[in-house]
């Protein structure tokens, strides 16, 4: 029998054995993400605070003017946990493409002189700041015991919305990680992107809302084929009565999926041209 060729960082290598590459350094990858929450929060005095305060901020900022200002006709009842189940995703998302497309370029000497895989250090961004959200999480139960939603069995949607937005994160940022080496406009094309889909998605107003209104049935179907859309009805499916848009969770998953394939295809056969930028 023939043995396994041998893992070597910077030649062109299977999925399987990149895969397995992963599996063996692990360890390594949870000491990075580690080192990367420390240095994050070292010389700062609230710390862990920093993670929910700036979602916490723009909530109270939309709850006071939609709820205090204007009399809206938008989101469901507790309107405040309604937009925290929307923006602390969205934080992940628009925090988590940032890290991620950069993760290539901010480590440029640790790629240089080691010879793990590269896609370690996108895994290690994307970790951070998915630990990040994990530790939001309390804040939403807090509000959710003491706002009291109606919860029920969709619930179990919520850790499904946090697999499939993982999912949707990893593929773009191995996607674009490469492309942001050697093309500096992506970056700030992103952040554009990022933006302009805060409001492009169910944040302040949910998707029955758009699904009610008199816009025609197309627009409402590349609405529902936004992947944040599917992602937030996941987490917003156990807090809130009404209907499950199934299409669109379904569309999510999928998209994200792809995606995910897409961009580690992407990311093996650059490999070899970003290693000669770095």
């Amino acid at each position: 029998m023939s043995r396994p060729i041998p893992y070597t960082a910077g030649t062109r290598t299977s999925t399987v054995q990149t895969l397995r590459e992963l599996v063996r350094t692990r360890k390594i990858l949870a000491v990075l993400i580690r080192r990367d929450l420390k240095l994050r929060y070292a010389d700062s005095m609230l710390g862990y605070v920093w993670t929910v305060l700036e979602p916490l901020m723009m909530g109270s900022i939309y709850w006071f003017v939609f709820t205090v200002i204007f009399h809206r006709t938008v989101g469901s009842e507790p309107y405040i946990i309604f937009l925290l189940s929307g923006l602390l995703p969205f934080m992940w998302f628009t925090n988590g493409i940032n890290e991620g497309i950069q993760s290539l370029a901010s480590q440029r000497r640790l790629i240089a002189s080691t010879s793990l895989p590269r896609q370690i250090w996108v895994l290690r961004s994307t970790g951070a700041k998915g630990v990040e959200f994990l530790l939001s999480i309390p804040v939403l139960a807090v509000f959710a015991v003491f706002y009291r939603p109606q919860f029920d069995l969709q619930l179990v949607l919520f850790p499904v919305g946090i697999l499939i937005q993982l999912m949707l994160l990893l593929g773009l940022a191995l996607l674009f990680s490469p492309i942001t080496m050697l093309v500096r406009d992506v970056e700030p094309l992103i952040r554009v992107a990022t933006r302009a889909l805060f409001y492009a998605s169910p944040i302040i107003y949910s998707l029955n809302d758009v699904v009610v209104t008199s816009l025609p049935p197309v627009v409402v179907g590349l609405y529902k084929f936004n992947p944040l859309t599917g992602i937030l009805e996941c987490y917003r499916a156990g807090f809130f009565p009404g209907p499950v848009y199934w299409d669109a969770i379904l569309a999510a998953a999928a998209i994200s999926a792809v995606t995910l394939v897409i961009g580690w295809t992407v990311f093996g056969r650059m490999e070899r041209q970003v290693l000669k930028e770095v």
